[in-house]
């Protein structure tokens, strides 16, 4: 028997860590799954160096979403935060992501804000939020 069955090897890994670290689950549950993620492991399947960079802005926007999460322990929060800040990800001082490593994404973000000044339909508040953030990047 396959240990995906058809499925992508890096959700299926997903889902044994979820398992594992889930505390409504039992402990034999959680065994099976530590066993079945130990064999996975070992014949090299859902390796990260196999996974495409494509998910990492989910995994970081769930770590994100740790952060604002009122039911969960500081310690997660704690950990969400370092793998935010190992990402490369900045925020303003109200939490909101607006670049990363990679001058590109910043660029676009930028010309994000460029925009907004010259909507009509934005209210003056964002557009003074988008000056304030082309001002400290020297983009206005």
């Amino acid at each position: 028997m396959s240990f995906v069955d058809g499925k992508n090897p890096n959700n299926v890994v997903g889902g044994l860590k979820a398992t594992i670290n889930n505390p409504k689950v039992s402990e034999e549950a959680k065994e099976s799954a530590r066993e079945r993620l130990n064999e996975m492991t070992e014949s090299g399947l859902g390796r990260k160096e196999d996974t495409p960079d494509l998910n990492d802005n989910h995994v970081i926007g769930g770590y994100k979403a740790t952060l604002q999460n009122d039911r969960v322990s500081d310690e997660a929060k704690a950990h969400a935060r370092e793998m935010i800040d190992a990402a490369g990800v900045s925020e303003d001082s109200q939490g909101r992501s607006y670049t990363t490593e990679g001058d590109e994404h910043e660029n676009h973000v930028l010309g994000g804000y460029k925009g907004t000044l010259k909507n009509p339909n934005v209210s003056e508040s964002a557009k003074e939020h988008a000056r304030e953030v082309l001002d400290e990047h020297d983009a206005l």
